[in-house]
């Protein structure tokens, strides 16, 4: 019965850059798995197929529907599973003295939540203003949008959004609430846009709202040094991300890791990002703005 759910929301959520993760992160038999972002197994169905290796590898979601699903596609593996954002995930492995051969991070919001006008991610289809990847969290799109100060709201739309009229989307905000759903507020930030082009002008402005109610450039800076540590000696890491911010993030920790210096612990698998093959993009159009960053943990003269 599970399995019908199963491919269905499969239908609904590809994995970005499959092959390539699978190219990359080579899983083969018996390898321990770690799936920061497990989302609807997607990828981690793929991996463990070839490593069979369940009881010692580790799915890690912090959204509640995820969880469900990932249950029902994994049961009777014996796959741990943890309801918990990336962060406190990791931090709690580090401290159990864990290692894994492989790591995977995919940073984009899923497609079901982007399908789902309820969870509040959606511009083009009317929800409450939500956005929150964790239900239990207090924090919301509606609080920010309508309690947060002018000069606050300028600020996350800056910042993580990188909107060149943050001021004046801000001050439009402010004078139009109360802000209840999605489509209310995509109609504000439209008209500071007029004549916009085929990119919907409210992308900047909701991809910097998610970005702030999920905390999710502090939870990154913080949890690249921790995958490091939890990588096994010739354990392979990949991190997929869907917008510059946090691609930079990613890009300076690893090149700073992995400098041209004796003591460096990692070493880049592809010296600059690897993205989407057109025909992906086709069937995937989400999968355009995907990036994969990718290293291996060296191992030192002791494990070779």
């Amino acid at each position: 019965m599970h399995q019908n759910k199963h491919q269905n929301i499969n239908k609904q959520h590809v994995p970005v850059l499959l092959s390539e993760v699978l190219q990359y992160l080579q899983p083969t038999d018996g390898e321990t798995y770690l799936d920061l972002t497990a989302g609807y197994g997607g990828h981690a169905g793929a991996v463990l197929a070839q490593t069979g290796n369940y009881t010692d590898s580790v799915l890690v979601d912090r959204d509640d529907h995820a969880i469900k699903v990932l249950d029902e596609v994994f049961a009777g593996t014996g796959i741990a599973m943890r309801h918990q954002d990336f962060l406190t995930a990791s931090q709690e492995l580090v401290a159990a003295g864990k290692q894994f051969d492989m790591i995977l991070a995919d940073l984009g919001v899923s497609s079901p939540h982007l399908n789902d006008a309820n969870r509040g991610f959606s511009i083009r289809e009317s929800g409450e203003l939500d956005m929150r990847m964790d239900q239990r969290q207090a924090l919301s799109a509606k609080t920010i949008v309508n309690d947060f100060s002018t000069e606050q709201i300028a600020d996350i739309l800056k910042k993580y959004g990188e909107e060149p009229k943050a001021q004046q989307i801000a001050r439009a905000i402010v004078a139009a609430r109360p802000i209840e759903t999605t489509d209310q507020l995509a109609q504000v930030v439209a008209k500071q846009w007029p004549g916009h082009s085929r990119v919907h002008p409210a992308t900047r402005t909701f991809q910097a709202l998610r970005v702030a109610v999920n905390d999710e450039l502090t939870l990154l800076q913080q949890a690249l040094p921790l995958w490091q540590t939890l990588l096994a000696p010739g354990g392979r890491l990949g991190v997929i991300s869907f917008h510059s911010l946090e691609d930079r993030l990613v890009k300076q920790f690893l090149q700073e890791a992995a400098g041209e210096r004796y003591d460096a612990e990692l070493r880049l698998l592809a010296k600059g990002p690897i993205t989407a093959s057109n025909d992906e993009i086709v069937h995937n159009p989400r999968a355009r703005s995907a990036k994969l960053r990718a290293a291996v943990k060296i191992k030192t003269e002791r494990e070779l």
